[in-house]
Order: C-alpha cells, then structure tokens, then sequence
C-alpha cells in the first residue's frame, strides 16, 4: 500500500476545478504499473511522484494520460505540488519548490493557498499551416472571421491556439469531433467584455481522448506567453475555463520579467491509500 490523493486544481471549491490523481512513494512502480493505473483511473492525468535524481529538485514527478506519458503538464504539475505539500514535504525555500520532470525542472512558487508554475519554454511556436488550420476551423463549426489570429503554443502536449473575437464565441463553440485532422489539441481563448470577473474565456479541445478539458494549465501557460508578449493581455489577468462543463475555473497569468506564472487553486478532495 502507498499513499494516494485526488487533487481539484484551479477551483476555490471541490468539484469545480481540474482533478488529477496522485500516487505517493511511486519508486519502485515500473512504467506499465504506472500507465495501467493512469488508465484505471481514467482521468485525464495521473501522477507519480518519486524521490528527485537531482539535487536541485525537490521531488520528481511523472505524468501520465490515459493513453501515453506527458513531459508537462500544467494542472498536474500543481495538484502534485500541493498533494505533495500536504503530505509532509518540506521545499527548501518557504515560498517555492522545484519540481523535475521530463521536460526538466518547473519552479513552483507557493502563496498561501495558491500555487503558480512557472512556465516552461515553448517546443514549438510560429503560424500554422493554413491548410490544417482551415481544418480545425472547420472541426470548431468556426466562422473564419472570428478568428483573430492563430500559433503554434506546444509546451509539451501539443497544443495550437486561436484567439478568437469574444468570449460570447468561445462558449458558443460545438466541435465536431471527426473533422478534426492532424491537429488533435486545439486550445481557443477569445476576451470578455471590460468589468467582467475574468479577462479570457478558454477552453481546450482534445477529441481524440478527453473530448473537452476543463482546466488546462499547460495550455493556460503558453496563451499566456503569447498573449502578453503581442500586448494582446495585460501582464495580469485571470482566464476564465471549465464554464461550459459547469465547472468554475479560474487560472491567474502574471508575467515578471521574462517568466509567466500560471496559478490557482488547489484543493485535497481525496486522500488514502492505493494497493498498487
């Protein structure tokens, strides 16, 4: 038996965020026990945490989807941290803690309740293909009028972003699963009316496992990148994602300097052990 813990990520309330499961103690787990585990669960991540291989890091994690293992991911990355925390974990600084991964190592800084990750480097930016892009358009039921603009945002996952003209869009959206073609992981974020609580709307589309995530961190970071790089945001602002699931998320964007940090909440719902 080891530890295990159901963490909802980017929500003030249980049930309105982003869960993910946690395994504790997960070292001597090999890589099928791992990934049958993530399928059992049948959420769109698991984690694994393990001891760290570095000494700059304070834990290691490895994060898994029902089909595949991911070297990021975003409310992963923070439904670790505060599992992690709330089992006993000491960082080495009172208000950040490193965490390794495959695609290296995520700074996590802690403010009372909320976590933020730093996020990490784009794998890959720049315009999309017009002729794959006229297809996710197509698989969105998009008027390409709405469409504001569009890149590449992959963090990891893989996701391409389109900035739409409203929120009012972005909610309107009913995808169609089967038009979708090469590109599987579309994120869109179109603006709320000035005065509302948040300043985007998101949502992510990922029609070949998940259907629609609720509350997506690692797509929340590279928008974010390229929101506030084009002037398009503020260098603060909150995103609104999960509405049309009934869910309330909310992910709060600050870029310092040359970093962006993605944040919220994270609350235990869920803790025990597994027989793994």
């Amino acid at each position: 038996m080891r530890g295990f813990s159901q963490v909802d990520v980017f929500a003030s309330e249980l049930t309105l965020g982003n869960p993910v499961a946690v395994v504790h103690d997960a070292d001597d787990l090999d890589d099928e026990q791992m990934a049958g585990f993530a399928r059992w669960t049948n959420l769109s991540e698991t984690t694994f945490l393990l001891r760290p291989s570095t000494p700059d890091a304070d834990y290691r994690v490895r994060i898994f989807t029902t089909a595949r293992e991911l070297p990021f991911a975003g409310h992963p990355t923070l439904g670790s941290a505060r599992a992690w925390l709330a089992a006993g974990g000491r960082p080495r600084r009172d208000d950040e803690l490193v965490q390794e991964c495959a695609a290296g190592l995520v700074r996590v800084r802690v403010d009372g309740d909320r976590l933020a990750f730093a996020a990490p480097p784009l794998l890959r930016d720049g315009p999309i293909d017009p002729g794959e892009l006229a297809e996710v358009v197509a698989a969105l039921g998009l008027d390409p009028a709405r469409v504001v603009d569009a890149t590449w945002a992959d963090n990891g996952p893989g996701w391409a972003a389109l900035l739409l003209d409203s929120a009012r869009t972005v909610l309107a959206l009913d995808p169609d699963p089967a038009r979708f073609g090469v590109i599987d992981k579309v994120g869109v974020v179109g603006p709320h009316p000035d005065g509302s609580d948040a300043a985007f709307e998101v949502r992510a589309f990922v029609p070949g496992s998940i259907g629609e995530d609720p509350v997506t961190g690692s797509l929340n970071a590279s928008i974010g990148q390229w929101l506030t790089s084009t002037g398009r945001a503020p260098a603060s602002y909150v995103a609104a994602q999960g509405t049309r699931l009934q869910r309330r998320g909310r992910v709060h964007v600050d870029r310092t300097d040359d970093d962006v940090w993605v944040g919220g909440q994270a609350t235990v719902g869920v803790t025990g052990s597994v027989a793994l």
